[in-house]
This record gives C-alpha cells, sequence and structure tokens, in this order.
C-alpha cells in the first residue's frame, strides 16, 4: 500500500465535491479502515456501516464553517473519527456491556491498531528524514529540547547562550524544520 500525506489543495478538493479526489478519498481510507475493522467486528455489514458513518462524518467535518485546519493531519482525523463510531457501534451490538475489572483489563488492546502503526512509522520516517537534512546546530538544539526534553537551562550552559538567544535560535530551528518538513510533504506525494 503507498501512504499518501495530505496538503490544504486536497482538502480543499474534497470541500468543492471534487469527483475523483472524492474516489481517491474514500478508496484509500476504505482500505485501511477495513484493516482497523476486520478483527474488531462481527460481519461485514457492521464494517460497511461504520466506513460510511465515518465517511459521512468526516466530509461533513471538512465541508463545515470551520472545516479542517491541518491538511496533513487528515489521516489521524479519519482515524479519531472512525474510533468514535466504532464504540458507537459496540454500544449498539451490546458488545460495550459492563464487565468485571479483572475481565476487563484482560481485553484491553495492548499494542496500537495497524492504522495507527502505519500512520506513526510513516510519520516517524519523514521526521527522522527532515532533522537529517537540518544544519547540526537546529538538528542538535530540536533533538536536545523536543525529543530528548531536555532542561532548557542546561541546553543553555551546553551552547554557550543565555535564554532570551535560546528562544531565538528554536523559532530559527522550529522554521527551518518546518520548511523541509513542507518540502519533503510535496515530494512524498509525487513519488
Amino acid at each position: 500500500m503507498n501512504f499518501v500525506t495530505f496538503d490544504a489543495s486536497y482538502v480543499s478538493k474534497l470541500r468543492d465535491g471534487d469527483p475523483p479526489t472524492e474516489q481517491h478519498f474514500i478508496a484509500y481510507f476504505s482500505e485501511l479502515m477495513e484493516l482497523k475493522l476486520r478483527p474488531r467486528l462481527r460481519t461485514p455489514d457492521q464494517i460497511e456501516d461504520v466506513k460510511q458513518e465515518t465517511f459521512s462524518r468526516t466530509l461533513s467535518l471538512i465541508r463545515s464553517e470551520g472545516g479542517v485546519r491541518h491538511a496533513e493531519r487528515l489521516g489521524p482525523l479519519v482515524n479519531s473519527i472512525c474510533n468514535h463510531v466504532l464504540m458507537e457501534q459496540y454500544r449498539m451490538s451490546g458488545r460495550a456491556d459492563a464487565l468485571e475489572d479483572g475481565v476487563a483489563e484482560r481485553l484491553v488492546e495492548t499494542t496500537p491498531d495497524a492504522l495507527s502503526q502505519v500512520i506513526t512509522d510513516d510519520t516517524r520516517g519523514l521526521v527522522r528524514r527532515v532533522l537529517g537534512g537540518l544544519a547540526e546546530r537546529d538538528r542538535s538544539l530540536l533533538r536536545a529540547v523536543f525529543l530528548e526534553e531536555r532542561d532548557k537551562d542546561e541546553v543553555c550552559t551546553e551552547m554557550g547562550v543565555d535564554r532570551d538567544y535560546l528562544r531565538v535560535l528554536l523559532h530559527r530551528a522550529k522554521a527551518s524544520f518546518r520548511t523541509s518538513y513542507s518540502k519533503q510533504v510535496k515530494m512524498a506525494k509525487y513519488v
């Protein structure tokens, strides 16, 4: 399966009801939702109901006044809506009956579902590529502050700067990351 990154143009076409874009959207997310729903629902009819309701809600949200502000997050948005619809389906079919605490703990899924894992892996790879392409100072600063979550005073001492200048350096590093990330997303879209 080829994974797609979404942009404002794609979401705009969905908002305007562009038939080829809608067909692509439905085909793409149908495949991902099948992976997620097949082990969780009993019948193909239930799977189809959840998919159709997910598409209906997602397209309604996209076409609403506030719409979708971050097109690149369309995948996680669809996944989240699908999760909500799935829970409603469980409640309607009686599968969400109250269980004893011990039984409920054994039934809780501890591993992420296939769609979440695919999105996470894809995003992680993209972030690694973008970080690898940044200047060494920007890369090490972003890693220290955001990935390693080190104390900013410690980072200031290590870099020989004060907190005000660290803020400026972080701002520049984030801007570089954003620019590189946008380029990578556009390149991935055409591959």
